[in-house]
């Protein structure tokens, strides 16, 4: 080993990558954090002097295990073989490898290898979703992606649909009887879609008459609309609480319009007719009964 490989400080970065890929779904600080706790409690478990060993088709190691006359068979060893292997010496992974990695340590690597892959124009992304960061495909590679696994293009929301999921993003928890008030027309259609796509969800009963279900968002919702959160929502002066309220308040008390509302002229009419003036009729006198 040289002396440059001797004072290579460890890298985590690669090891951030190494374990962006090894799993598919997202990877958050604490996941992260639970690996290098496992690293040093398997690390205080080896004899000393032990380094860890790698596993079945790793690097070298899968090669050595692979050479004719294995026990078990091709690619395989026994546990007493795996012990007896010395561990790779690979100080950018395995020497000074921190107790602790903060949580802002991590956030700036991971925002370090976004925009190398950014950079690179690679064929991979890596985004952070409310769960964690995960790698995944270029929207430019969506259709081979679909052509591979045979699957339907996606459908998409239709504009009613997406006018009733901003509804639910911003008003949340809300009722379908709300957002029918705010949007004026049934929205009941578009709430099912929603509810197939996992974009909203039943969140609990309204404290009104009936108790009317309530809707809200997914993290499914969070993904589609690329946030890590509801406060990440641009800000809507057209979708505000406030101006919400201030809809649904008309709606249940709708303001009656009159002449000058609508546009039309204000005229006057009388309560009851007048009768025209006429030639006066002289007074006949009743005739007395004798």
């Amino acid at each position: 080993m040289t002396r440059a490989q001797t004072s290579m400080a460890f890298n985590l970065s690669q090891v951030l990558k190494a374990l962006l890929f090894s799993t598919s779904q997202p990877l958050s600080v604490k996941d992260i954090q639970i690996a290098f706790t496992r690293f040093h409690d398997e690390a205080a478990a080896l004899p000393s002097g032990a380094g860890p060993v790698p596993e079945a088709g790793e690097g070298e190691h899968a090669e050595r295990q692979a050479a004719p006359g294995a026990a078990a068979g091709m690619g395989e060893a026994t546990e007493a073989e795996m012990a007896e292997v010395p561990a790779l010496e690979d100080p950018e992974l395995y020497a000074d490898v921190p107790s602790l990695v903060t949580a802002t340590q991590i956030r700036e690597t991971m925002d370090a290898i976004a925009a190398g892959l950014r950079a690179a124009d690679d064929v991979y992304l890596l985004t952070e979703t409310a769960q964690g960061w995960r790698l995944v495909t270029q929207p430019r590679f969506a259709r081979w992606v679909r052509v591979l696994r045979n699957e339907p293009p996606p459908l998409r929301l239709s504009q009613p649909a997406l006018e009733t999921l901003a509804v639910v993003a911003y008003r949340q928890p809300v009722t379908r009887a709300e957002i029918e008030a705010i949007r004026g027309v049934a929205a009941e259609a578009g709430l099912n879609k929603l509810l197939e796509r996992e974009l909203i969800q039943i969140t609990g009963r309204a404290e009104q008459p009936g108790r009317p279900l309530q809707y809200g968002t997914t993290e499914a919702f969070l993904a589609f609309v690329g946030a890590k959160s509801l406060d990440e929502l641009p800000a809507s002066d057209v979708l505000s609480s406030r101006q919400i309220d201030e809809w649904l308040q008309h709606a249940a008390n709708p303001t009656r319009l009159g002449d000058a509302e609508m546009g039309l002229p204000q005229e006057t009419l009388p309560l009851a007719a007048e009768v025209p003036a006429g030639p006066a009729v002289p007074a006949v006198a009743a005739p007395v009964t004798p």
